[in-house]
């Protein structure tokens, strides 16, 4: 499977989530490019929309590469099979967390702009990424997820590799669209994987807090 733009991995994702039943659900989305998978998936569940801020640590040298994230909260994750194979020491990681710590502040003000995170207590959060790899953002989300009172979490995304989903503990349940077995990267399941900027989040989440779908 393919998706042409993150819109409509969201509203594949939506379907999908709307065949199950969820208690009091509200979406977080995973900025910044699973914000707007999030706002179609909201479309069809009828659900409020927010943002769950989280930063991925990435090995020195090879960003892309997760040897963990942070998150809102003071939440981190580490993956210490990718920290122990690429020999990243202690005081590295620490650092990479504190600068991407720095990032989680400054982006939850821009993004919320004030407003405060809608309350999770007894209800359904869906974690909403447009896909993932090593999964340590989304493992981070879940994680601020439950700490934030959240009864049930639901990890959903469009892609991943085959297995990955079904395998988070973090998670009460996963939802994923597709699990294509020559998976390699995310971007490569889109026809357009266009970088989502701070201005469109901001956008999706002020229209969402306007029209009601923060209660």
């Amino acid at each position: 499977m393919r998706f042409q733009d993150r819109r409509e991995a969201g509203e594949a994702l939506g379907r999908l989530l709307a065949q199950g039943e969820h208690v009091h659900p509200v979406v977080l989305g995973l900025p910044r490019g699973g914000v707007p998978v999030a706002e179609e998936a909201t479309r069809i569940l009828g659900a409020p929309l927010d943002v769950l801020v989280v930063r991925k640590l990435g090995v020195p040298g090879y960003p892309e590469l997760a040897m963990g994230a942070v998150g809102e909260g003071g939440a981190m994750v580490l993956n210490e099979d990718v920290i122990a194979s690429a020999g990243v020491p202690p005081d590295e990681v620490a650092r990479c967390a504190e600068r991407e710590r720095a990032e989680v502040s400054r982006r939850t003000a821009r993004f919320r702009e004030g407003r405060a995170g809608i309350d999770l207590v007894g209800r359904t959060a869906i974690v909403v990424d447009d896909g993932f790899a090593t999964g340590a953002t989304a493992r981070a989300a879940c994680r601020i997820a439950r700490e934030r009172g959240a009864a049930r979490i639901v990890l959903a995304v469009p892609v991943a590799p085959p297995g990955t989903a079904a395998s988070f503990d973090e998670a009460d349940a996963t939802i994923c669209c597709a699990e294509p077995r020559d998976f390699m990267a995310v971007g490569r399941h889109y026809v357009d994987f266009t970088q989502v900027e701070d201005a469109e989040v901001v956008a999706i989440l002020r229209a969402a807090h306007r029209g009601g779908a923060s209660a």
